[in-house]
């Protein structure tokens, strides 16, 4: 039993994360069964009544995933608090009145969702890459601290789990649940040692069955390791981890010479952040979800440890046992 497992009444203290596109209530509700938690970005609902209908579908799931030791699984939602992410005041809204477990923020100030989700109840876990922003967060009221390590798959932060998670247990008082770098229960031992109280692990679920991506794409995780995990810069502006497909090779991982250009003219370079995001999330979005040649493959190199395609409660199982 770790904090983790007493924060969100779980048996394993794992997190099925948040993965764009990849994420849906069937993998969570599986993972829940698993007793897990499981987690997914609101932004994979293009309306919020889709929103709304998943929060009553996992609820509804929820009571019936609980284990004979009472101890089932949780679900949350995360969410994108910046002012990128026109939706978020409404999914927010929508999550507070509906109700879930937990959220967790990412890429901005998790204030006022703090505020907000603390005042239904609702736990609040922070992404941080830093022990700046921990420190902040924690101050603002968040109830635990996701540590994204320099393994972590998609944008992921600078430092090793061992220096992240370290740094963050010896200067902060609430909980640091670990995200990148895990693929086996080894990896989650080595995790727990350096003080984390659980981990978010993502990659690993991606060539589930109920996962909401092409047999492609979790194929994809099963023929490729970690050494073929790269950065590019051609998704968002933001360095993120793909797969290391010949189509990634061909287009390459580093912005073009305008992008460069335009990125340095303090007017223009809002707009071509902007503009590269949604080129690049479209293009991610064709490779995830139907057949093309252009294989844009977000993962991280946790991969290495996927053999084969299986059922969510089967990866739970190789992670635990």
């Amino acid at each position: 039993m770790t904090n983790l497992t007493q924060l969100l009444d779980i048996k394993y203290p794992i997190i099925q994360a948040p993965m764009f596109l990849v994420s849906n209530t069937a993998m969570v509700i599986e993972a829940m069964k698993s007793g897990i938690a499981g987690c997914i970005p609101a932004l994979n609902y293009r309306t919020l009544d889709q929103l709304r209908a998943a929060i009553k579908e996992l609820k509804a799931a929820k009571v019936e995933a609980c284990l004979p030791d009472k101890q089932g699984g949780s679900f949350g939602f995360n969410l994108i608090v910046n002012k990128s992410n026109i939706k978020y005041k409404a999914q927010l809204e929508v999550i507070c009145d509906e109700g879930c477990d937990f959220i967790i923020t990412s890429l901005g100030s998790p204030e006022e969702t703090i505020k907000q989700a603390h005042a239904k109840g609702i736990k609040v876990f922070c992404d941080v890459t830093d022990l700046k922003f921990a420190q902040k967060v924690e101050r603002l009221g968040a109830d635990a601290i996701i540590a994204v390590n320099d393994q972590a798959g998609g944008h992921r932060g600078n430092l090793s789990p061992e220096d992240l998670i370290k740094l963050l247990v010896a200067n902060c008082n609430i909980p640091i649940i670990s995200a990148g770098g895990v693929g086996s229960k080894a990896d989650i031992d080595e995790m727990l040692s350096y003080g984390a109280a659980g981990v978010s692990v993502g990659s690993p679920f991606i060539a589930s069955t109920e996962a909401g991506v092409t047999q492609e794409y979790k194929q994809a995780c099963v023929d490729y390791g970690a050494d073929d995990i790269v950065m590019t810069e051609r998704i968002s502006g933001t360095p993120c981890t793909v797969i290391n497909t010949p189509y990634v090779q061909k287009i390459g991982t580093k912005q073009t010479w305008i992008e460069t250009v335009l990125n340095k003219n303090k007017t223009l370079k809002k707009w071509v952040k902007m503009i590269r995001f949604s080129i690049g999330m479209n293009a991610t979005k064709k490779a995830a979800t139907k057949a093309t040649y252009k294989t844009v493959w977000v993962a991280g190199p946790s991969i290495e440890h996927t053999k084969a395609i299986l059922d969510t409660k089967d990866i739970v199982a190789k992670l635990v046992n």
